[in-house]
């Protein structure tokens, strides 16, 4: 069976607008949770958000182009850009036939929705942007990349909340696997950063409301955690058959190992109390990866801050891994970063493969108060130096959509 390596990253994210910067301040347990800018919130129950600051898109695109793109677009074609540049690889009239990508999102282009909506209400049906289908159509996180980039291979956009960004990884591997690809870009991006998302999801109980100390208001696995921090950004990797990667002599970072996509088949937004389809994508993802439980030694955890979702996520991990399950370290980015939807299992993935590379477990800020239904290690407070060789990505959406990554180090 033909093997997955990835070869190359990029990332956007509230901590960082590079790979180092990311990392160096995810290790660091730098919260990028702040006080939202980019609408007037005061109206608002929840008024804190994980923004992107200081992107420029014509850093990576020209300014005609990024008018004719929703930022959630921009972000997809700057985390390409970037992962391409990092694997020192260039999309060539001879590769582009073999190179392609999967880009999932949660929202799409939600934020164009409600702004055009506003535009036609109050000047007239004139005055809508002709470029509005495109700009909000969810497929654009693949096309415009595609597009800019010259990748005529598959094109592929899973719109699967926020599951979404992990799935990515799953289609990426099989699309290597079945040899529809050579190269393919795998991430996620998600800009949904708007009045009505904040509003919805508040009224769902869903947000936490600590706008006083934002940078402790996501707070997953701990015992007064009340929901999630919204957050925006984006993450890619470039996964490349082990063949195609070593050809051009390339940098291997480490194995796309194996992956799984499940459904919990039980409610609209909660997780499933037991955890069925938790249990059973860990244990696909990690059969489909030929690996057994006593190797993985890092989970990226879904890891909300929700109530439910936390306490959830560690039963099925136990279920998943049984008593090992109190040996292996795990943490969850969105204590820093919020939570990105779409965008969140990529940021995850991206995680487990700078662990594997640099040898450092990022740590779960904001755990003060061990909550019982909670009892794993979750790595509290600060990084932790230890070489990992196995890790996995878990990521977790509403509807109960289910998708797991494992990443393995190459000898």
């Amino acid at each position: 069976m033909r093997r997955a390596v990835v070869t190359g990253v990029g990332v956007l994210s509230p901590i960082g607008l590079t790979v180092d910067e990311f990392w160096r301040n995810l290790t660091a347990g730098v919260s990028g949770i702040a006080p939202i800018t980019a609408f007037d919130a005061s109206a608002l129950g929840v008024r804190i958000a994980g923004e992107v600051k200081g992107f420029d898109p014509k850093n990576y695109m020209s300014h005609k182009e990024a008018r004719r793109m929703d930022r959630f677009s921009q972000f997809a074609v700057a985390v390409s850009r970037m992962a391409l540049d990092d694997a020192r690889l260039e999309i060539t009239p001879a590769s582009a036939d073999v190179a392609g990508i999967v880009m999932n999102t949660g929202g799409g282009g939600m934020n164009i929705v409600a702004t055009e909506e506003h535009t036609l209400l109050e000047k007239g049906p004139d005055r809508v942007t002709p470029f509005f289908v495109p700009l909000m159509a969810p497929n654009m996180a693949s096309s415009q990349p595609s597009i800019q980039l010259g990748l005529r291979g598959p094109v592929i956009t899973s719109v699967a909340a926020c599951a979404a960004g992990t799935m990515a990884m799953v289609e990426a591997l099989r699309l290597i696997r079945c040899g529809d690809a050579e190269i393919v870009i795998a991430g996620g991006t998600e800009s949904c950063i708007m009045p009505l998302a904040f509003a919805g999801l508040d009224n769902m109980h869903a947000l936490s409301n600590r706008n006083d100390e934002p940078e402790r208001a996501s707070r997953p696995f701990d015992k007064d955690r009340d929901g999630f921090v919204f957050g925006e950004g984006a993450a890619a990797l470039v996964i490349e058959s082990e063949e195609h990667a070593r050809r051009r002599d390339a940098r291997i970072l480490c194995e796309l190992a194996g992956g799984a996509i499940t459904a919990d088949s039980y409610h609209i937004t909660a997780p499933h109390p037991q955890g069925e389809g938790a249990v059973l994508a860990m244990t696909r993802a990690l059969k489909d990866g030929g690996l057994g439980t006593d190797e993985v030694e890092y989970i990226c955890a879904h890891g909300t801050a929700t109530p439910l979702n936390d306490a959830a996520e560690t039963g099925a991990i136990k279920r998943a891994f049984g008593e090992r399950a109190y040996r292996i370290p795990i943490s969850s980015n969105k204590s820093m970063i919020g939570h990105l939807l779409g965008a969140a299992g990529a940021m995850s993935s991206l995680a487990c493969v700078l662990t594997i590379v640099n040898g450092v477990i990022a740590p779960t800020i904001n755990l003060e108060t061990p909550d019982p239904e909670c009892d794993l290690d979750y790595v509290p407070n600060v990084a932790r130096r230890q070489s990992v060789r196995t890790a996995i990505a878990n990521g977790f959406g509403f509807g109960g959509q289910n998708a797991v990554a494992a990443f393995r180090a190459l000898e």
